[in-house]
């Protein structure tokens, strides 16, 4: 099958202006390729979750402008098939070179608003589908569940089932729960069971929660996102989360935001007030050393700046297959990367993310 990357969503500009499909590497004798951030859809769950009552529970809808609201309904046409089905999305990852797809729900479909039953049987309904595609493709495909994070022990159970019965390799969160910080007290318990079962947190913002001045120029994704990631990411190392929970692996969407470019601000206040200190037992910038980021920054000097600053053992290839925001050839923005070898660059394209989650070595591209 062609691949339909210009028919929708992972496009790259070209130097005329024009939107043009960049392909991928393809051929065997090589590392295999793992794209860590990808979403998927479940149609059911949607049809079943009708619209939240209170529409600041979407901020990313909530907080947009009627032009943003156009151009989203257009391309939700265009991604939605590659979305819930796997014929499509299978001949794009040939295209661009990937492997193995590491699924995660759509930020949409997080339903944290949901109440009671609903929200457990919705995060349900989600990983099952995730579930499915995996199963159909297990070569091609791992998966990340949800959890319904609003009811904190329903979401222990639910990790328990993606991680024992679905054999997910983690979960993917929000960067907030209904505007509530992931630190919050009633969390600690999802954070406690996912580091004894030592899976990943793959952490994914749908705009900032706050986002009244965002609402032009689609900036609740283009800068609420990268927003909302750095503040979650905050308060998780200055409420002292990461202290109490050590061995949490985390990995941060779009290169974990604003804040690893500009921890060295972090660390003067945690240096020069008290305030800033009395819960973080060490320098802000020692816990993002420990976590890991995709590569969904878009510019090699970009990516090479987290390389430098937290090694390149700590990146993880991503697209943020299939939206618009997304990443169309990582392979090529990898390749740019000045002064890497190799070896270095096989771990960012897909060795990192084999370790971290378990996944087999063998290269399973199609011909």
């Amino acid at each position: 099958m062609m691949s339909s990357l210009e028919n929708g969503g992972l496009y790259k500009c070209g130097d005329s202006g024009r939107r043009t499909v960049v392909s991928g590497t393809r051929g065997g004798g090589r590392t295999t390729h793992v794209d860590i951030h990808c979403h998927a859809v479940s149609p059911a769950a949607a049809k079943a979750a009708g619209t939240p009552a209170r529409p600041e529970m979407d901020p990313m809808g909530h907080y947009s402008s009627e032009e943003t609201r156009a151009v989203n309904r257009h391309q939700a046409q265009l991604t939605l098939p590659k979305l819930i089905s796997t014929s499509e999305r299978l001949a794009d990852m040939d295209a661009m070179g990937i492997d193995v797809q590491v699924l995660s729900p759509s930020p949409g479909q997080y339903f944290y608003w949901a109440e009671s039953e609903l929200g457990v049987q919705l995060a349900e309904t989600v990983n099952d589908h995730i579930a499915e595609m995996v199963a159909s493709e297990p070569d091609r495909f791992a998966g990340l569940g949800t959890l319904p994070m609003q009811h904190p022990s329903a979401a222990v159970e639910e990790l328990e089932r993606c991680v024992v019965e679905l054999g997910f390799r983690g979960v993917e969160l929000c960067t907030n729960v209904n505007g509530e910080e992931l630190s919050a007290p009633q969390f600690h318990p999802v954070f406690s069971r996912a580091q004894e079962l030592g899976v990943l947190l793959f952490l994914h913002p749908t705009g900032f929660s706050e986002g009244r001045r965002l609402s032009s120029h689609y900036f609740n994704n283009v800068i609420g996102n990268p927003l909302d990631t750095t503040v979650a990411l905050s308060h998780l190392i200055f409420d002292g989360v990461l202290d109490q929970y050590p061995g949490l692996k985390i990995c941060a969407a779009h290169g974990g935001g604003f804040l690893p470019s500009y921890a060295s601000r972090m660390d003067h206040a945690w240096c020069v007030r008290p305030d800033c200190r009395s819960k973080a037992k060490h320098m802000p910038s020692s816990y993002l050393k420990k976590m890991y980021f995709d590569t969904v920054v878009f510019d090699p000097e970009n990516l090479d700046f987290l390389i430098h600053q937290y090694g390149h053992e700590h990146i993880l290839m991503g697209t943020d297959y299939p939206f618009d925001m997304g990443d169309a050839n990582p392979l090529a923005l990898i390749e740019k990367l000045a002064g890497l070898d190799e070896e270095a660059k096989d771990a960012i394209r897909g060795g990192n993310a084999r370790k971290l989650l378990g996944l087999p070595l063998k290269p399973a591209f199609r011909a």
